[in-house]
């Protein structure tokens, strides 16, 4: 049996991008766009109406910017993945943004080489961030942190469990991190949920910037 479309809702405040991702996206037969808003009032309005499985969502909005739309739709509805889409090539905004619950974070200038890639990466367990910017963001990461606290709450997650979230941190999906520990997908995302509830967090981006806070892991 086919697998339906995955609904996606897009937010973007200028509509000629806004256009440009919509027929991007649609002509992805994986994926199908239910929706879009310009402003983060809208945003938050169309994803409680439609609850899609996916957000891509830029930062700039007017009003409400995406890291507060980010924040609020995680904590609500925290099956519903957010990849942020942006100019802001800075790793301050990718810290935000990840702390906040994003899955991902690309810039849209790398849009039409890795976005579909990226979307599939998150939906599948992983979390994504634009390549020239990911050693800067763990760069920043540790300087804002100034050094992990070793061996903090080594007691909080299984051998097994920080092993999963150890292979996530690092950018593998359920899948990759199920072959290399001889699991399947489904036990690897139920090991994430029990992760999730230890650490009071509801994604992995947020799951893995709490455990190396506490030391649990390390890059």
């Amino acid at each position: 049996m086919t697998e339906e479309p995955v609904e996606v809702v897009v937010v973007e405040d200028d509509p000629r991008t806004l256009k440009t991702l919509v027929r991007l996206l649609s002509s992805l037969p994986e994926l199908r766009v239910v929706g879009s808003a310009v402003t983060g009032e809208a945003a938050l309005q169309i994803v409680e109406a439609l609850t899609p499985r996916l957000v891509l969502l830029d930062l700039e909005l007017p009003g409400i910017d995406g890291i507060e739309v980010t924040r609020r739709i995680r904590s609500t509805h925290g099956d519903i993945e957010v990849l942020i889409l942006t100019s802001f090539e800075d790793e301050t905004k990718v810290y935000q943004a990840i702390q906040a619950g994003a899955g991902g974070y690309l810039v849209k200038r790398e849009a039409a080489r890795l976005l579909r890639q990226a979307i599939q990466d998150v939906l599948d367990g992983g979390t994504v961030i634009e390549p020239r910017l990911a050693k800067r963001f763990w760069n920043y990461f540790q300087s804002v942190q100034g050094g992990r606290a070793e061996g903090q709450a080594n007691s909080l997650l299984s051998d097994l469990e920080r092993d999963i979230l150890q292979m996530v941190a690092r950018g593998l999906t359920n899948q990759e991190a199920g072959r290399v520990l001889e699991l399947d997908r489904r036990t690897v995302r139920t090991h994430l949920a029990h992760i999730y509830r230890k650490l009071g967090t509801s994604s992995r981006s947020e799951a893995v910037v709490l455990a190396l806070q506490k030391g649990l892991i390390s890059l």
